[in-house]
């Protein structure tokens, strides 16, 4: 199999681009993208295509995420995680795990998140990282999150530089979009002492697990890849077209089908069990919205 998605456990200190730059030499192709950046700092859970496979990657971007994460009170740096210059310190001797957990309640559920300044997102057609390093003042746009876990695992307490640190272990489960350092910032602003991340690891991506991702030293991609089958199985609802109609959709003939009206995605699977595409359905009829090649996917 020549195509397909690759779940990676990242490691720490190498970027997102690095890990596609040694799968593709591990691979042999040219043909790799990753859905979700983790920064340097992060580990955990990546999730990449191979070759058509890559066409699979917009449908896994929006999944919902989840992390372990290890915020610290007392400080707050440039960048909302340890790798940022401290801006403010405070001691936390004062903050009581019952503040805590009301500060972790108000940012629980559906929230309003001004992203980290230190981020990939576009301001004018530039990454906001890019701006902040240039030493342009950048101001984001809050978005609307939804975090339905923020569970404190462990609580420990220590000093640094003369000051009262807390460390919390915490588990986070989020929408796409969310950033858990803004989480860590934001709770340390909430409760007067300022907060960053010090740790951060992936561990989900929608139903896929950071336990099933294999480790990026030596990897051996092909028996590691996940069929592209597999993988729409998982996410969509499935059609399973006689060989006519995987015949006529890859003509682009209107197949009708039994499904309600969808914008999709509804995975149209052909009876040799190979992904010929993702469609939507309009009048009953089946409009492709991805193609994929049937003789390079097949499982």
């Amino acid at each position: 199999m020549n195509s397909g998605i690759l779940l990676v456990d990242k490691p720490q200190g190498i970027t997102s681009h690095d890990v596609v730059a040694r799968v593709r030499r591990a691979a042999g192709t040219r043909k790799v993208g990753h859905a979700g950046t983790l920064d340097p700092l992060a580990t955990g859970l990546l999730v990449l295509g191979l070759n058509s496979s890559t066409r699979l990657l917009t449908f896994l971007v929006g999944l919902d995420k989840g992390y372990d994460a290890t915020i610290r009170l007392g400080a707050s740096t440039t960048t909302d995680d340890s790798e940022g210059e401290i801006v403010t310190r405070a001691s936390a001797a004062g903050v009581t795990d019952e503040a805590v957990d009301a500060g972790i309640a108000r940012l629980s559920g559906p929230i309003s998140q001004v992203p980290t300044t230190v981020s990939a997102i576009k301001v004018d057609g530039r990454r906001a990282y890019d701006l902040a390093r240039e030493g342009v003042e950048v101001e984001l746009k809050a978005r609307d999150v939804t975090i339905s876990e923020f569970t404190v695992l462990e609580r420990r307490e220590s000093t640094v530089d003369g000051l009262v640190v807390r460390d919390l272990d915490v588990r986070v489960s989020c929408s796409s979009g969310t950033y858990v350092r803004a989480l860590a910032r934001d709770l340390g602003s909430d409760l007067g002492v300022g907060g960053h991340l010090t740790a951060l690891r992936r561990t989900r991506v929608g139903p896929f697990d950071v336990t099933r991702a294999s480790v990026l030293e030596g990897i051996d991609v092909a028996p590691a890849l996940l069929a592209p089958v597999d993988v729409a199985e998982r996410l969509f609802p499935i059609w399973r077209m006689t060989a006519d109609e995987a015949t006529d959709l890859g003509h682009g003939k209107r197949v009708a089908v039994g499904f309600d009206d969808t914008d999709g995605p509804i995975a149209a699977v052909t009876p040799a069990r190979a992904l010929a595409g993702l469609v939507s359905v309009r009048g009953g009829g089946a409009k492709p919205i991805v193609n994929f090649p049937t003789d390079e996917v097949a499982s």
